[in-house]
């Protein structure tokens, strides 16, 4: 799959009595909604950033946006192109915590707690130099971690 830094999708917002909900005809199941102008327009931006990581994180084919010309909309309803731009935001899901449970003797966590340690930080030193990466810049990028490593010999 070619990831794009930049996508743009028509997006139909509906006026309701109760606010404004938003679909994204090309793109089933990303839906969203605000009850004012500003906030759909910001929920439907935030909805299409996340529905479009998650398929580039499972390594689906996001497909082409569908000309405006071609979407038949009702009398409440129109349409906008919403416009993303994905650096940032897979950055901030590769920097995402992840909870992790572990379980080590009760001497050692009461003499940590009674030191103040920090267990997270410990143990993400304790990874960084385990996995042989000199600083946190070191570290791969998630999706090469995910694919694994073709090793070509010749006959």
């Amino acid at each position: 799959m070619n990831k794009k830094d930049k996508y743009v999708f028509p997006a139909v917002f509906s006026i309701e009595e109760d606010g404004i909900s938003v679909e994204f005809p090309d793109l089933p199941g990303c839906l969203s909604c605000g009850d004012t102008d500003d906030d759909a327009l910001y929920m439907a931006k935030d909805a299409l950033e996340l529905h479009l990581y998650g398929l580039e994180d499972e390594g689906e084919t996001i497909p082409e946006p569908s000309p405006i010309s071609s979407l038949n909309f009702d009398k409440n309803q129109f349409v906008a192109l919403v416009e993303v731009w994905m650096p940032p935001i897979r950055d901030e899901m590769a920097e995402k915590a992840v909870k992790k449970t572990l379980t080590l003797p009760k001497w050692l966590n009461d003499l940590a707690e009674e030191k103040k340690v920090n267990f997270s930080q410990v143990l993400q030193n304790a990874l960084i130099s385990y996995l042989g990466l000199k600083k946190i810049k070191d570290k791969p990028s998630y999706h090469s971690l995910l694919k694994p490593k073709r090793h070509i010999t010749k006959k």
